[in-house]
């Protein structure tokens, strides 16, 4: 079972933008050979060195072509790192496990519950 929340145009102020929790989320689509390599290291981080300090969702570009635009996403994998319902952090392309951490880690590793 995936780690990932489906999230779609209709769900995504409930889901992203009201969430408690940062969320981690990844801009992809089923075809994209990166965003299936990448997506097993976001699993890991959020199961491990991220446990219960991010949620890790996930938009189909495809499906979401409004928050594909809103967000300025121009290729796949892009993520996007939102706290208290802000964008604060993106990235673009496939990233390694120790990028991923150094990117987004400060911002997750500082969060006060």
């Amino acid at each position: 079972m995936s780690a990932f929340l489906e999230v779609s145009e209709e769900t995504f102020e409930r889901q992203v933008l009201a969430a408690e929790l940062p969320v981690l989320l990844e801009f992809g689509a089923p075809w994209c050979n990166p965003c299936r390599r990448l997506e097993p290291i976001l699993e890991q981080l959020v199961s491990r060195e991220w446990a219960g300090k991010a949620q890790l969702m996930r938009v189909d570009v495809d499906t979401c072509p409004n928050l594909t635009m809103r967000y300025a996403v121009m290729t796949v994998p892009t993520l996007v790192l939102f706290i208290g319902g802000k964008p604060v952090q993106q990235s673009t392309g496939f990233q390694i496990h120790e990028k991923i951490i150094e990117k987004f880690g400060s911002f997750l590793l500082n969060q006060t519950r």
